[in-house]
Parts: C-alpha cells; structure tokens; sequence
C-alpha cells in the first residue's frame, strides 16, 4: 500500500516503511520555494513521530536534483528584505538540514542530476548519497557574491570530503562531476542513470528491515560523537549497546541468528 501525504510543493509517499521525497518542478531543476523549504523542514521534523517510516529518500524529477532556492521567488525578495526577514528566513531554511541531521532514520539522497546551492547541500546533509553518472555538484554562493554558509554547508562539507578539499569547493564554486565527488567522497556511490532509483530502493529497503532502534542509535553514534572526544564516544557507544541488547529487537536478532531464519523487528 502506497500512502500519500497533502504537502503541496514536492511529491512525498511511504511504501515498505521508506518514505520518498520527490522535489517536483522538474522546468526549474526543482528550485526551491519559500513553501519547498517550510514544508522540508516539517515533513523532517514530522517523520520523527511516524514509526512507519524506517528510511527516507529524497530525489528529484527530471534532469536535476535541486537547483538551489529559486530566483524569482526567492532572490527578490530577499533583496528587498530587512535584517529580520533575512533572518526568519534562514533559520526556516535550516530546519531543513537540522531535521535531517537529527532524524533518527538513515537518509538517503538519490542524486538523478544537477545539485547546486542548497541543493548541493541537502545532499550532504543525507548519510548516503547516490548519484546518477550524469549528476553535477556546485556550491555557487561565491558566484553571486555571497558566502558559502548555507543551510550549515560550512559545517557539513569539511566533515564529509575534507578541510583542504571543502574549502576549495565553497570558495571558488566550481562544478565537479559524479567521478569526482564520488572520489572525494562527496557521494557513496555513482551508478548509470537508469538504475539510480533501483540502486536507492535496494539500499533503502535493506535498512529499513534493520532494527529502528539500532539503525537510530548508530545514527546518533556517528553524528553527536563529531562533537566528542574518542574516550567519551567509546563511553557512550557502551551505554547504548548495553541498551540495545536489552531491547525486544535487540533479543530477536540475536534470537534471529541462533535459530538461522530472517528476524522480525518491531522497533521495540
């Protein structure tokens, strides 16, 4: 059963416990609105409180993934904007790569084509990308005369390629291919282009038959120990497998392997 949800601005189903954002205004290689960005930020916010959604994957129709924000609907209104506005707006912008980061599920950014601005970024904010051969990565800020702080880029991209390397992309605003950011490790993995979809759901649905809590805990393992020094995250990585083992799931997969038969999670 496919189940749908009424956010206006992007495509947005669950099916098998993987929840699919769809950025649809293919015309535009699916730039952001003011509406995309608010209703991104809640559906990640939103998926929080839903234990049928095991995993998301975000993706985009047509030839691009996401553009960035829009120039005609955001642009100019933010030039017209006052300091107040301005700051409304990039805090509503945030929530869109701080629900990500926090939500408890894996993400996975399928990347069919161009990501460029916030585009590029949403991408890295998922934990997984995969990219089609044709897709193109940009941080343009610095083309049109502003910094590369958004949606938390400076913070995301030296922690998934690289100081060295992250530098030199948000400050020249160079286009790499899908080559190359899989060499930097900007993506996972590049695949031909008509078998990006296959190659996300695959990924997606072996996660999603995971255990909720463990992929949950390693989830935040792996995000609040960048803030950690290595004895407090070993610290904290024990308290959370003593946990586990002691969950219902975590009594079934061990259960599971003893008995050589598939297990079945229920996220207890």
């Amino acid at each position: 059963m496919v189940r749908k949800w009424p956010y206006k601005s992007f495509i947005f189903t669950v099916e098998g416990g993987i929840a699919t954002v769809r950025l649809n205004r293919p015309a535009q290689l699916n730039a952001l609105t003011f509406e995309t960005y608010e209703e991104l930020g809640r559906m990640a916010f939103d998926l929080r409180e839903d234990d049928t959604v095991k995993v998301l994957v975000l993706t985009g129709e047509g030839r691009g993934f996401c553009s960035g924000g829009d120039v005609h609907d955001i642009m100019g209104r933010l030039l017209e904007a006052d300091s107040r506005a301005l700051i409304a707006f990039q805090r509503m912008a945030g929530r869109v790569t701080k629900g990500l980061l926090s939500l408890r599920k894996p993400t996975i950014a399928a990347v069919n084509g161009y990501a460029a601005g916030a585009g590029a970024v949403i991408a890295v904010a998922c934990d997984i990308r995969i990219a089609a051969e044709r897709a193109r990565f940009a941080f343009l800020f610095p083309r049109v005369g502003l910094p590369s702080s958004d949606l938390g880029a400076c913070w995301l991209l030296p922690r998934v390629v690289g100081l060295g390397k992250a530098a030199e992309l948000l400050l020249t605003g160079d286009t790499i291919d899908a080559q190359e950011a899989e060499r930097i490790g900007m993506v996972n993995k590049v695949v031909p282009d008509k078998k990006l979809e296959e190659a996300a759901m695959d990924l997606a649905s072996r996660l999603a038959g995971y255990a909720p809590l463990s992929n949950a805990m390693t989830k935040e393992l792996i995000y609040k120990g960048l803030g950690m020094d290595f004895n407090s995250a070993i610290d904290w990585e024990g308290w959370l497998m003593s946990l586990a083992f002691h969950t219902d799931d975590g009594k079934e997969g061990q259960r599971a392997a003893g008995e050589k038969r598939p297990p079945l999670y229920q996220g207890k």
